[in-house]
């Protein structure tokens, strides 16, 4: 049985991989990599650069058009639509390339377990044996980039994301939220003495942190925000929110 192993590269600065992922990389007889289109060409860049630093040896490695997703009301049934699509997607490229690989490798960009659907995907692929080795993630980058922990003394730590904060405001009992996936601005419904953590590229060399009173740093944020898309061409950015003054 051929094994996938997911591998966590974190935001992608190549000195977050881990001992565990580049030995994995090493032992993989295929490796995959996605690309999302001219304008984000450097997110395959990035995998690239990585493997030239951590091979010791060659291995196989394999690009793959990412299919889009359908933009539709059914949100779920878009997502899961297009979850098929990639699964099928990695599937013909095994086949193509290496069809009796008994490792292959897929470099995963953030958190393999958190609000990202890779092993979703996986999952689709009966002929498949799944691994996943960690790397260090988005909300440990922010928290690192700004200093400061992420829960407030003795207290729970509420993760969701930008389309939930957006819908349905500050969660019941939250003291402090870790909004993920936010196509940007979901904050704007909170009240002003909220407190924000923003960053975007976080460990990378394009790294921008922002931090402040939504009062005073909300539209420098999107602002930013807007600007450094335009850049680039893509963005991924995550977000700390308290508010009360809590530490």
């Amino acid at each position: 049985m051929t094994t996938l192993w997911l591998i966590g590269i974190g935001t992608g600065n190549p000195d977050h991989v881990t001992g565990e992922a580049i030995k994995a990389l090493n032992g993989a007889d295929l490796i995959l990599i996605p690309r999302k289109g001219s304008t984000k060409s450097d997110l395959a860049e990035v995998r690239e650069l990585i493997l030239s630093r951590v091979l010791t040896a060659p291995v196989s490695i394999a690009g793959y058009d990412v299919p889009q997703r359908a933009d539709q009301d059914d949100y779920l049934g878009a997502v899961n639509d297009w979850h098929d699509a990639i699964a099928q997607v990695w599937a013909d490229t095994i086949a193509t390339h290496r069809p009796n690989a008994r490792n292959v490798a897929l470099m995963v960009w953030g958190d393999p377990s958190l609000y990202d659907s890779t092993l979703r995907i996986a999952a689709r692929l009966p002929g498949l044996s799944v691994k996943v080795v960690p790397g260090i993630t988005s909300l440990q980058a922010l928290t690192a980039a700004h200093a400061i922990p992420l829960n407030t003394l003795a207290a729970p730590v509420t993760i969701t994301t930008g389309r939930q904060l957006r819908d349905h405001g500050w969660p019941e009992g939250a003291t402090t939220l870790a909004v993920m996936l936010d196509k940007g601005g979901a904050f704007t419904t909170l009240p002003p003495d909220t407190e924000i953590w923003w960053g975007a590229y976080v460990g990378m060399p394009e790294e921008t942190l922002i931090n402040g009173p939504l009062a005073q740093v909300s539209d420098h944020i999107l602002a930013t925000r807007a600007r450094l898309r335009d850049e680039h061409g893509w963005i991924m950015d995550i977000y700390l929110l308290r508010r009360g003054g809590d530490v």
